[in-house]
């Protein structure tokens, strides 16, 4: 009997599948070691994600197995059941992303248990004590923005603000100074986690603070004969028509001291508000801004208070030791643009420290602020540590997330679940941005860095991740949008006094 060819072909068919789906399965599958030894203990790994809560959104978290062995199978399942298998030759495991992606769906509120075995060749099959990760069931913002530099002080070439999907491992350029003559490009802030709505500050020949709303850039200058020195630290009015800065006249000092070979300081500083709509430089004006200097700004959610920090006004010959500033806060009348008067939150002066970067979170429930030795720049502080306020009861923690390295910046998720911060600790010299679930004072995730695709690029990397915000989408403008806007003509603030 002859058989057609749509026949031939189906029948062809009907055999290949099953053998294809057989050796799918063999390929997937973990040896089913039936003698092995116990290591008695977990597998060294690196980034060490061992017991860290992590969203349900997040990123593959793959990882480095720094064991001397020859081969790893490794079984990551979830609390319903659902298993994903991976194997290694070189230690490095890296996660399918649709794979890990169900992984994570599938495990919202539970915990994802990760078995590690090993083999080399001729010897007897060991396993690890498992890892484990938490999966809570709120997700971060899917977008992360900093600014990428070399951790040196004496100059600014390469410089990047750069956006990372939190999703999975796709990176973009924001803004690249090499675009703008090498210009010094800091400080990007956005109103609401919106990444329709920031600014940042160009420094240098194309300088100026560069305003971004819905896909235009607008080049300003924000600097007065009557203020101390540029625009420098915002802070966005929640209703979105002010932002807060600091503007300050900064110095650097060079010392012998290995562990704080620089210090940044203030020679004096104060508070300014611009208004977006009128374009217009407005004192924040109180009895106390001849007397003390003030910076780092921050409004709370509800645009009722301002926050900042403050010293006195420091005189010539002055020891930058003992500069230290504490947490202020005053009120602020919407309708009229009216402060109050100042009232200490945090009296870190009493205590022999300083307060700097007081952040508050969306719910307007926590305000977390670091605390360090001296001055304002804990950035180049080893001692630098993560304070919290429960604002409605002023009681202040120590946060448990520290380590023994410097922790500079921070920044809240917008449904106030997740920190991301600067930290120090890998290195003591480069920062990278590290996550921590933030369920309430009393439970607070054991941070972990930002995934990468390859997770030994932090070992390779040279460069410091600055000023981590999180962000609830894509920016959607780009370097050559900012390189647009530099060439033409900054449009200048007016000055008043009216406030």
């Amino acid at each position: 009997m002859k058989i057609s060819k749509p026949e031939l072909r189906k029948n062809k068919l009907q055999i290949l599948v099953p053998i294809v789906v057989i050796l799918f399965l063999l390929s997937c599958k973990t040896e089913n070691y039936d003698d092995f030894s116990e290591m008695g203990r977990e597998p060294v790994i690196e980034p060490d994600y061992s017991g860290v809560t992590i969203p349900q959104n997040i990123a593959p978290m793959n990882f480095n197995i720094l064991e001397d062995e020859g081969f790893y199978n490794i079984r990551a399942t979830s609390s319903n059941g659902t298993i994903l298998f991976v194997k290694s030759s070189d230690g490095i495991v890296r996660f399918p992303q649709k794979s890990w992606k169900k992984l994570l769906a599938d495990n919202q509120g539970g915990k994802i248990k990760l078995e590690v075995f090993s083999e080399n060749k001729g010897e007897k099959a060991r396993k690890y004590d498992p890892i484990y990760m938490y999966v809570a069931k709120e997700a971060v913002d899917p977008y992360l923005c900093y600014r990428l530099l070399y951790p040196g002080y004496e100059s600014w070439g390469e410089m990047k603000i750069v956006q990372r999907s939190t999703e999975d491992f796709k990176e973009s350029s924001v803004f690249e100074n090499q675009l703008l003559k090498d210009n010094c490009v800091n400080c990007h802030s956005f109103s609401h986690n919106n990444p329709d709505k920031f600014l940042l500050h160009v420094r240098g020949s194309m300088g100026g603070t560069y305003f971004v709303d819905n896909g235009k850039v607008k080049r300003t200058t924000l600097q007065s004969q009557f203020m101390p020195g540029n625009a420098v630290y915002p802070s966005w009015h929640p209703a979105g028509k002010y932002v807060a800065f600091s503007s300050n006249k900064t110095v650097q000092a060079f010392h012998m001291r290995p562990e704080k070979n620089i210090e940044v300081y203030d020679l004096s500083s104060t508070l300014v508000i611009y208004d977006t709509e009128k374009n217009e430089m407005i004192a924040c004006v109180g009895n106390d801004s001849v007397k003390y200097m003030e910076t780092f700004p921050f409004w709370s959610p509800s645009g009722e208070y301002l926050y900042y920090c403050r010293t006195e006004q420091v005189i010539q010959g002055f020891d930058f030791r003992q500069v230290k500033y504490d947490l202020i806060r005053k009120s602020f009348d919407q309708e009229s643009g009216v402060f109050g008067k100042p009232e200490v939150v945090f009296n870190a002066r009493s205590i022999n420290k300083s307060v700097s970067f007081p952040v508050i979170s969306p719910d307007g429930q926590y305000l977390v602020f670091t605390l360090h030795d001296y001055g304002t720049f804990s950035i180049w502080h080893k001692e630098a540590d993560l304070y919290l306020i429960t604002l409605k009861n002023a009681k202040v923690d120590k946060m448990s997330l520290n380590s023994n390295e410097t922790e500079s910046y921070h920044s809240w998720s917008s449904n106030s679940k997740w920190l991301v911060f600067s930290s120090k600790r890998g290195d003591g010299l480069t920062a990278r941005p590290y996550f921590a679930y933030f369920g309430s004072s009393d439970s607070i995730g054991k941070p972990f860095v930002l995934p990468q695709k390859d997770p030994t690029m932090y070992k390779r990397n040279e460069k410091t991740y600055n000023r981590p915000e999180f962000i609830t989408g894509k920016i959607k403008v780009g370097p050559r949008d900012f390189a647009r806007a530099s060439g033409k003509e900054a449009i200048k603030a007016i000055w008043t006094e009216k406030k």
